[in-house]
């Protein structure tokens, strides 16, 4: 099954622009040859706590809030695991609910950043949103920061749903949450939908859709629910306080998404993300095309586009304790070997609905991959789950559906 867990450059400044870098406004076609990093900041305080999290994530409390924000800045002041400073094109505050922190506060990482990398002209600056979790006055603060773009945080639409999932919020949050961000002046909306959810129906799934595309957003992030254990939604499916979600009506809701969404003129771009034309996450599109982006905060990852991946603490106390300490918040470290490489330029490369470049392929291994898994390959070809376009090889519908079975035969 598919699994869950994403401009124009501004000429001047005005004032909802991202702030000039301390160390140097570069153009695109620069960037492009210095593969610019992403940054991803992790902010982990919710209202709330969701039944089916399973993110690094805590209640808010705002003294807690205050010294997490020193302590972030602090690491990212400090950071050396790149010698130079590096160019950046994204910033991506996520969590959690990055949102509860006030503008002062998410100015001061934006500071920390700024004066630490080299950051691109039009840079994607993304909020991560909770519906309620912010009023007009403080998303034009965060507007007038240089957040350019929100993600959103809906999930459902309908009210029983989103208490069963322990949501804060209502439908009627979500609406009016997102009447604020267009006033404040954000044109790159990006929602979030859950589909398969217990006790969900198809009918509920498609009076969702048709809320989501009359708002009309830049972006659809969509999910297929993923039970964690451990969580309290997987306690009350093993206790029959709620229903085991059906996953064969969860694969019908995708397909009907899909046609729903090209009728609505989004493209699938990549096997859980939908956008207008000209609006992918060119954040989370790292991550699929093996990008650098690092990561601050606690529980945040990173990847230096190379063979180096590394992760910090995920304890909000351990974390911070380290750092006031002036220790590294880095507690997991690792080198990958050439045949993982391959394996996830395969698969993430393959995540994108374009298709993964077979020839671009051999030319960073050394290996064409037809021979190399030829046997794997013919089995989907024939099974309809791929299909070869020139050099591209892609999945088809149907093999999104079935991705991890594809993406399986490469690890």
């Amino acid at each position: 099954m598919l699994f869950a867990a994403k401009k124009p450059l501004i000429a001047g400044r005005d004032a909802c622009a991202p702030r000039m870098p301390a160390l140097l406004l570069v153009a695109w076609y620069d960037l492009v040859t210095l593969k610019p990093a992403g940054l991803y900041i992790h902010i982990p305080f919710c209202r709330s706590r969701c039944s089916y999290c399973d993110f690094a994530t805590g209640m808010y409390h705002a003294e807690l809030a205050e010294r997490y924000v020193r302590g972030v800045s602090q690491e990212i002041a400090s950071w050396r695991k790149v010698k130079q400073p590096e160019f950046v094109d994204t910033i991506y505050f996520g969590g959690g609910t990055p949102s509860l922190l006030s503008p002062p506060q998410l100015g001061l990482l934006l500071d920390a950043v700024h004066s630490r990398f080299a950051i691109a002209a039009g840079a994607e600056i993304t909020l991560e949103i909770n519906p309620g979790s912010a009023t007009p006055e403080t998303l034009a603060a965060f507007r007038a920061l240089g957040i350019n773009r929100a993600s959103f945080g809906a999930q459902t639409f309908d009210n029983n749903e989103l208490a069963r999932l322990g949501r804060s919020h209502t439908a009627d949050d979500t609406r009016r949450t997102f009447r604020y961000l267009r006033d404040a002046g954000f044109d790159n909306v990006s929602f979030d939908l859950i589909a398969g959810l217990p006790g969900q129906t198809m009918s509920g799934w498609q009076d969702n859709l048709a809320e989501a595309f009359s708002l009309r957003p830049e972006h659809l992030s969509f999910y297929l629910l993923e039970v964690h254990q451990s969580t309290p939604l997987a306690n009350h499916i093993k206790t029959g306080l709620q229903p085991q979600p059906d996953e064969d009506l969860a694969a019908e809701m995708y397909e009907v998404m899909l046609d729903r969404a090209v009728e609505a003129g989004y493209e699938h771009y990549e096997i859980s993300n939908l956008c207008l034309p000209g609006y992918e996450s060119r954040h989370n599109t790292k991550y699929w095309i093996a990008a650098p982006y690092y990561g601050f905060g606690c529980s945040a990852h990173s990847y230096d586009g190379g063979s180096r991946r590394w992760a910090n603490e995920r304890d909000v106390a351990h974390y911070l304790n380290l750092i006031e300490a002036g220790a590294a918040p880095v507690v997991e470290e690792q080198r990958l070997a050439a045949a993982d490489l391959q394996a996830e330029a395969a698969f993430l490369g393959m995540r994108m609905m374009r298709g993964l470049n077979t020839e671009q392929y051999e030319a960073q291994f050394g290996v064409d991959i037809r021979k190399q898994h030829a046997a794997e390959l013919a089995r989907f070809e024939e099974a309809g789950l791929i299909e070869f376009q020139g050099e591209l090889l892609r999945l088809t519908k149907a093999g999104a559906l079935l991705s991890n079975e594809v993406f399986a035969a490469f690890v």
